[in-house]
C-alpha cells in the first residue's frame, strides 16, 4: 500500500471537526427552535454524545475548545462590577459553607460507591469528588485508581447536571433574579481598545496560569483578567455578538466527544451507580441550597444553581444564561473547584489511615 500523502491526516482531521462543528450546530439551532434552555450548549453536547457512542467518528478541536472556554471567562469576568464584588465578600461565610457541602456530599457518594463495588478505594474516591474530570483523573492515577472509571463518572455527572438543571429550572418558569442585574452594570461597550484590552488580558492570564501549573487556566486566567479591572471599577469592552453562543458549542462539543462506544460499553453497573447517585446529589443539594439561600440572603435559584455538583463553566453559563446571579454562581464554583482540588490528595490520605 503506497505510504498515505504528507497532510492527509491533518486533512482528514480538519474535515472531522468541521462537519462536527456543521452538526453541532444544526443541533443548537434545533433546540432553539423548540425553546430549550441553553441551546447552544446542550444541542451540541446531547448531538456528539449521541453519535459517538453509536460509534459515529467526531471530533472536537482542542484549540477551538481552549478559546471557547476563554471566551466564557471573558463573559464571566464582565460581571463583576464594583458592588458585586462588595456583594461576594458579603456572603463569603456562605461560599465556604457551600464548599464544605461539597466535600461532605462527595465524601457520601464515595462511602456509596465503595460499598457496591468494593476494591480500589482510590477509584470510588476521586470518582466521587465534585471536582473536574481531568484533575480527578490525574490524582486517581497517582494514587493507583482506574483513570478510565474516573474519566467516566465525571463524564457521565456533568452531562446528566448540564442536562436537567437547566431543562428543571425552565420547567419551573425559572429565570431572572436583582442578583443578575446588579452583575449586568459591569458590562459596558467602549469599542475595540475596549475588545483589545481584554483579549490582552485574557492571554496574559491563561500564559500565567499555565507557568504557574495552575488547573484549567484557559477559564480561570481569562475571567481573573477581567474579574479584577471590573471589581476596581473599570470599564472594559462587552464581548461581540455571537461571543458567548461560540463558547458554549464549543464547550458542548468537547463534553460530548467524550463518549465513546467503549464508554457505553464498559462497566454498565459503575455508570448505573454514578447516574443513580448524581440524581441523588442534584436532590439534596437543590434542598441544601434553597436553606444556604433563605440564611444567606440569595435568592433561591441563585443559591441552588451554586451550590450544584457541576462544573465552573457549565454552571455560571447555566446562570448567565438563565440570568441567575452570575458572579454569586460563579464564584461558589471557582471556590469550590480549587478547594476540591488542593484537599482531596490530603482527605484521602486521611482517609487511608482511619479506615486502613
Amino acid at each position: 500500500m503506497p505510504p498515505a500523502p504528507e497532510g492527509a491526516g491533518s486533512t482528514a482531521r480538519a474535515l472531522r471537526i468541521g462537519a462536527t462543528l456543521v452538526l453541532a450546530g444544526l443541533a443548537a439551532l434545533g433546540c432553539r427552535a423548540v425553546h430549550l434552555p441553553l441551546p447552544w450548549m446542550l444541542g451540541p453536547l446531547l448531538a456528539t454524545a449521541a453519535l459517538g457512542v453509536a460509534g459515529v467518528p467526531v471530533m472536537a478541536s482542542v484549540r477551538l475548545r481552549n478559546l471557547g472556554l476563554a471566551l466564557i471567562g471573558v463573559g464571566l469576568g464582565l460581571h463583576f462590577s464594583p458592588d458585586v464584588a462588595a456583594l461576594i465578600l458579603r456572603i463569603a461565610p456562605a461560599i465556604v459553607l457551600g464548599v464544605l457541602w461539597a466535600l461532605l456530599l462527595g465524601y457520601l457518594f464515595y462511602r456509596v460507591l465503595h460499598r457496591l463495588h468494593g476494591g480500589d478505594r482510590a477509584t470510588c474516591f476521586y470518582a466521587a469528588a465534585i471536582g473536574g474530570a481531568s484533575e480527578m483523573a490525574l490524582l486517581a492515577e497517582r494514587a493507583g485508581g482506574r483513570v478510565d472509571r474516573v474519566a467516566a463518572a465525571h463524564s457521565l455527572r456533568v452531562l446528566l447536571v448540564v442536562t436537567l438543571v437547566p431543562l428543571t429550572l425552565q420547567a419551573f418558569g425559572v429565570h431572572g433574579d436583582e442578583a443578575s442585574a446588579t452583575a449586568a452594570t459591569a458590562v459596558r461597550l467602549p469599542g475595540l481598545p475596549g475588545l483589545a484590552a481584554l483579549a490582552v488580558g485574557a492571554a496574559a492570564g491563561v500564559v500565567l496560569l499555565q507557568r504557574l501549573k495552575a488547573p484549567n487556566p484557559w477559564v480561570l486566567g481569562p475571567l481573573l483578567a477581567t474579574l479584577l479591572p471590573c471589581a476596581a471599577g473599570l470599564e472594559l469592552s462587552a464581548l461581540p455578538p455571537g461571543a458567548s453562543a461560540f463558547g458554549q458549542m464549543a464547550l458542548g462539543v468537547a463534553l460530548g466527544t467524550r463518549f465513546t462506544p467503549a464508554f457505553a460499553q464498559a462497566a454498565p453497573r459503575w455508570l448505573a451507580a454514578v447516574a443513580a447517585g448524581t440524581l441523588a446529589m442534584l436532590v439534596v443539594s437543590a434542598g441544601y441550597g434553597w436553606l444556604l439561600g433563605r440564611a444567606a440572603g440569595l435568592p433561591a435559584a441563585t443559591a441552588v444553581l451554586a451550590t450544584t455538583p457541576g462544573g465552573i463553566a457549565e454552571m455560571a453559563i447555566t446562570a448567565q444564561v438563565l440570568q441567575l446571579g452570575v458572579p454569586v454562581v460563579t464564584a461558589f464554583q471557582v471556590v469550590r473547584y480549587i478547594a476540591v482540588l488542593t484537599l482531596m490528595p490530603a482527605l484521602f490520605a486521611l482517609e487511608l489511615r482511619l479506615r486502613p
